[in-house]
């Protein structure tokens, strides 16, 4: 839906996708991370998930880690370079055609099929 704009982007950041519980080094799992209720993260839980989100952001599509280490390094973040100095996007990762198509597209569904769905829905919801 976006993929021809210029001004705008959306790109799914997967930091979270197959991230495992942090363990101690007794191999249980490190409370430090979360809050009291052990469900929501702690200031550390959260400048750990904040570093992910960032080093998502820096990577290519295509090449975004999908988990986190809970390694609480501050080291591992990655910075904008002179070469990529700003958020990968599939447009700057090589990803799709990198010229925007100028043409005005239809949209995909009519605009009378929208108002004879909303006039039904209110119809069927009515009865």
């Amino acid at each position: 839906r976006y993929e021809q704009r210029e001004d705008f982007a959306v790109v799914v950041q997967p930091f979270f996708r197959n991230t495992v519980l942090p363990l101690d080094r007794d191999g249980k799992p490190d409370l430090s991370f979360f809050a009291a209720d052990c469900f929501h993260f702690s200031r550390k839980g959260y400048a750990e998930m904040a570093m992910a989100l960032w080093n998502n952001m820096m990577e290519p599509v295509g090449e975004k880690q999908t988990y986190n280490n809970f390694t609480y390094d501050r080291s591992k973040l990655k910075c904008p370079t002179p070469e990529k100095p700003f958020l990968s996007t599939v447009r700057n990762s090589g990803f799709r055609n990198s010229v925007p198509d100028s043409e005005k597209t239809e949209p995909s569904v009519p605009y009378w099929a929208v108002i004879v769905a909303a006039v039904a829905g209110v119809l069927v919801g009515s009865a």
